[in-house]
């Protein structure tokens, strides 16, 4: 009797301790997340308050065609065509939406592994560590603030089409004293900025009402601008120029060209990155996510291709106007459709303001998260409590985006956001491979680090043989074709010789590690194709960062703060709290 009550409460002791660790082992499963998962939400609770997850996929969808569209289509198209690429500006549509899709990929899995705020910026920092994450964050709010004061003036272009103006001087008012470039204010463009800074500090559910609004009435413009345009174009604008001392043909400017105007289109997918840093704000991210970036990205690429298109047919690439190019080609390709021109001008600025929106949204995240690594002040990563929103980021970027839009011209500001966003997109990719690759601690970082190392600079050796090989063709094609190998080569040895250290749990990049190898690719191919002034400016900003860096943040930063080291912590050194787990829990079921 003694032994089986002695047997009887062991067992029942036994049931208790199963019991007990039953809620344990449902959180794992449920909510397994990385330790650096937890770190990041650690970081969130500098905030104070808690943004509110109240976006669904529709939400992300209209925020990343609203995002995308306005700054493309009605800032890039024209330059991109009468500069670079002509009528094959359609084709450097195509390749700048492969690229961008092949980084939306990326993008997702860090967003669905890691559904906070902070984008690029929070992936590269549980990656990479905290002064390469700050030098892409920096970089990516730069990129913001200058295509947002871009998209601003072009505003008041399309404004005054609207108005029936004849030029984009109009709106604007030139001051003599201030050199060319920096001599037209553009009071509109900051009013507009201001505006919108205020919209998204109230609320950011009816920031996404507005979006859906304005991106609605925005793609019924886009809609009529095909129509009218394959309707009233002539298919002889494809191959033949205006001045017929310009080049001709469907690719005037060569393969080169059409490439080069890639590179600066690529700036119109920079909303689908939007998107992804409002993953703290997702309901169910598991889902909504994916859905959200990727389907956003497809759909704007072919919108962007038809459009591009349906430009070419209306006027010789060579007549295009490079500020407003759509209503410029209705107003001088199509007698009796001058009209036409005005109405396009009122759906580019709707456009324009659903881009606007969403960028403002995005870059305020950037800065909110950046903050809570406390290597800008924390004081931009404050939530305000009754609207749940990062105010002060907000309003401080908004401040900042208004006075460069007051001054800056257009054509100054669009190469150097286009450099910026290639390198923030290439970091992304070299980060999802080796974090699938590499678990701290565990895994030796030597075989991955010399892969990324090793095809980055084939791929950087591939770029210059394209731009700076030998005239003759055929030894210029034996050596691309061999770059090109050793390239396949080195992605198919790493891919049979280095396990993967973790799989995705829930949503992961699709054939491993090729998507995101051909990721990488295509951005260093792209940033070869920008000009020079674009790596002054460039390597100008991140010497500024850096200094920064050295002087601030490497003094008062999270990681510095914790135990006065920098770069990438074990995971095993991250201590585990309870509001962490409830907080990772709740964003991941």
């Amino acid at each position: 009797m003694e032994s089986h009550s002695s047997s009887s409460f062991s067992s029942f002791k036994s049931y208790l301790r199963a019991l007990s660790d039953t809620p344990n082992r449902l959180s794992r499963r449920a909510c397994s997340v990385s330790t650096s998962s937890e770190e990041t939400t650690r970081l969130r609770i500098r905030s104070g308050s808690e943004m509110k997850r109240t976006l669904r996929w529709y939400d992300l969808v209209g925020f990343g065609v609203g995002g995308m569209v306005g700054a493309g289509v009605f800032v890039t198209t024209g330059r991109a065509s009468r500069l670079y690429a002509g009528p094959a500006v359609v084709v450097s549509y195509a390749i700048a939406g492969l690229c961008a899709l092949l980084s939306a990929f990326c993008y997702t899995e860090f967003a669905v592994d890691m559904p906070v705020a902070g984008g690029a910026f929070s992936y590269v920092r549980v990656t990479f560590g905290e002064f390469p994450a700050f030098l892409t964050g920096a970089n990516l709010v730069i990129d913001y603030v200058l295509s947002n004061a871009a998209v601003a003036r072009s505003f008041t272009s399309y404004l005054g089409t609207a108005l029936g103006l004849s030029t984009r001087t109009q709106l604007r008012f030139t001051a003599h004293a201030l050199p060319e470039g920096y001599n037209e204010l553009d009071l509109i463009a900051v009013a507009v900025v201001l505006i919108l800074t205020l919209v998204i500090c109230y609320s950011t559910k009816e920031s996404s009402w507005l979006n859906m609004v304005l991106t609605v009435l925005h793609i019924l413009f886009i809609v009529f601008v095909i129509v009218v345009g394959f309707w009233k174009g002539d298919w002889n604008n494809f191959t033949k120029p205006g001045n017929p001392e310009n080049p001709g043909g469907f690719f005037p400017f060569g393969v080169s060209g059409v490439f080069n105007g890639a590179a600066m289109v690529y700036l119109s997918y920079i909303g689908y990155d939007a998107v992804s840093t409002m993953a703290e704000e997702v309901k169910d991210p598991v889902k909504n996510i994916p859905i959200g970036v990727s389907g956003s990205v497809v759909l704007v690429t072919v919108l962007y291709c038809f459009m591009a298109a349906s430009m070419s047919a209306l006027l010789p690439y060579d007549m295009i106007d490079a500020d407003a190019p759509f209503s410029g080609a209705f107003r001088e390709g199509s007698e009796g459709w001058k009209w036409v021109s005005n109405v396009i001008g009122v759906g580019a600025s709707f456009g324009i303001l659903t881009s606007l929106l969403v960028s403002m949204l995005g870059q305020a995240r950037y800065m909110c998260v950046i903050g809570r690594a406390c290597v800008v002040p924390t004081w931009f990563a404050r939530v305000h409590n009754s609207t749940s929103t990062p105010v002060n980021a907000s309003s401080f970027l908004g401040i900042f985006t208004a006075g460069i839009a007051l001054f800056t011209d257009l054509n100054i500001l669009l190469n150097l956001v286009s450099i910026g966003t290639l390198f923030v997109f290439y970091m992304v990719s070299n980060a999802v491979i080796y974090r699938r690759y590499v678990t701290n601690g565990a895994t030796n970082p030597w075989p991955t680090t010399s892969f990324l190392f090793c095809f980055s600079l084939t791929c950087i050796i591939f770029t210059l043989i394209w731009q700076f090989g030998p005239s003759s063709n055929k030894p210029k094609a034996l050596m691309l074709v061999a770059c090109l190998g050793v390239a396949i080569a080195l992605v198919q040895l790493f891919h049979f010789t280095v396990p993967q250290a973790r799989k995705p749990e829930f949503w992961g990049v699709p054939l491993m590690p090729w998507i995101p190898s051909i990721s990488i690719f295509l951005n260093i191919f792209l940033l070869g194709s920008l000009d020079k002034p674009s790596y002054v400016r460039f390597g100008f900003f991140s010497g500024l960062i850096v200094l920064v860096y050295v002087l601030y943040s490497v003094h008062s930063s999270f990681d510095a703060e914790r135990d006065g080291t920098l770069g990438i912590k074990s995971e095993e050194s991250v201590k585990e709290s309870s509001i962490i787990e409830r907080q990772v829990c709740s964003a991941k079921v």
